[in-house]
């Protein structure tokens, strides 16, 4: 979780610097549709989660950037993502890794703050709904077994916060997407209560987009 901590303690701290300079800018935010995709490092997080396990995705998709003031305005995105975790074994009986996959279609919902002309902070929320999922090894032992998304929470929600520079037409960023809903279902066996797998979704992500107006 050092990575996803120290992204939020920097972000949560230029915030805090910047807000004050808004009213001396001439920071106006324009209407724009366009597209847009990006590169993921996604984890898996509970009590014991560990950065190590990073699974590297995708992202691509829409968004539209809609003025509510002169610097100021919500932006919904509609995207198809991956997300997941990656474990890496090497004992005295075989080496390798699994990776379990998850692929959603997810839509975030963000208000955007034009800090300068070129440089904007983004935070909000996100729904997301699983369209697929697997689990794949490499090594010793290499096989791919989807797994029936009946089986896990087909529904995710997190909180989402970034960094975003614009080249017009082009735009960089970095995101990072803070799941808040286990992926795993509650299960009963024998009496006992239990969810599998107990951990939520994790997210960073680098992107790129073109505006089409």
């Amino acid at each position: 979780m050092k990575m996803q901590t120290n992204f939020l303690y920097a972000l949560t701290l230029f915030l805090t610097a910047s807000f004050g300079m808004l009213h001396a800018q001439n920071n106006n935010v324009n209407t724009e549709f366009g597209v847009k995709g990006g590169f993921n490092m996604s984890n898996l997080y509970s009590n014991d989660a560990d950065d190590e396990n990073i699974l590297y995705g995708f992202n691509a998709g829409l968004y539209a950037t809609l003025p509510i003031s002169d610097f100021i305005a919500i932006q919904p995105e509609i995207l198809f993502t991956t997300k997941g975790s990656k474990l890496d074994y090497n004992n005295a009986f075989a080496s390798g890794n699994t990776k379990f996959k998850l692929s959603y279609i997810e839509v975030p919902l963000l208000v955007r703050v034009n800090i300068t002309k070129n440089f904007n902070v983004h935070a909000g929320g996100y729904a997301s709904y699983l369209v697929s999922s697997k689990v794949s090894g490499e090594g010793d032992f290499n096989f791919t077994q989807d797994i029936d998304t009946d089986d896990l929470n087909k529904f995710d929600a997190g909180l989402s916060a970034g960094v975003g520079v614009d080249f017009n037409p082009l735009s960089v960023g970095l995101r990072y997407n803070y799941g808040l809903t286990t992926i795993g279902k509650e299960r009963t066996v024998a009496g006992t209560t239990y969810t599998f797998p107990d951990a939520k979704n994790s997210n960073l992500t680098l992107y790129l987009s073109y505006k089409l107006n």
